[in-house]
């Protein structure tokens, strides 16, 4: 996959935003299902807050934790309104200011709409990035910090997502799916499901 890309589906930076902000404890397939409802009443941060908090609570019920969610969305869009104009901003520090926002999904945002070399490590990087011994860390700050200087720098901008889809679909949790995998001789798993 020589241009990997989320499975959340977005037409601009503020869409990407929510997304991931409802991704949380969630499934792409289910954020999706809920932003496809949720960006035909509003996809820009003046649209949601005109939808208000409980409007974006109706749409979201499906998602877990969609209470905390719509609160953290409207408070959101609110700054983005009031500080950034009503644009996503590009650096860290004001997107991790941002309610419902933390390192994680700064760094979807920063590698996926502005192209910076980061990695946001999820439950699938952190899962693959141990086992395979790339950078086996005990927290996910430490894994980002270690992947990003062991990662080769022309192919930090994909790792992300190849990573994320990795994790997905190949060195899955439960059943990881070692006798299809293209770095199994590489990798450092020593549970491989090899039969």
């Amino acid at each position: 996959m020589p241009n990997p890309s989320t499975e959340l589906r977005f037409t601009s930076p503020f869409e990407l935003l929510i997304a991931v902000m409802l991704s949380a404890q969630a499934t792409d397939k289910s954020v999706n299902k809920a932003t496809a409802e949720l960006f035909r009443y509003a996809n820009t941060p003046q649209q949601m807050l005109a939808l208000g908090e409980e409007g974006v609570r109706q749409v979201i019920r499906s998602i877990g934790l969609f209470n905390t969610k719509a609160r953290n969305i409207i408070a959101a869009c609110r700054i983005l309104v009031e500080q950034h104009g009503g644009c996503v901003p590009r650096e860290r520090a004001a997107l991790e200011a941002l309610p419902g926002v933390g390192r994680k999904t700064a760094n979807v945002i920063l590698n996926t709409v502005f192209g910076e070399p980061t990695i946001a490590v999820d439950t699938h990087i952190f899962r693959v990035a141990n086992r395979t011994g790339l950078a086996p860390q005990k927290n996910p700050q430490r894994v980002e910090e270690m992947l990003l200087k062991v990662v080769p720098e022309e192919f930090l901008r994909h790792a992300h997502h190849w990573l994320v889809l990795h994790g997905r679909y190949v060195c899955t949790a439960q059943k990881p799916r070692c006798r299809n995998c293209p770095i199994q001789e590489l990798c450092e798993f020593p549970n491989k499901l090899l039969d």
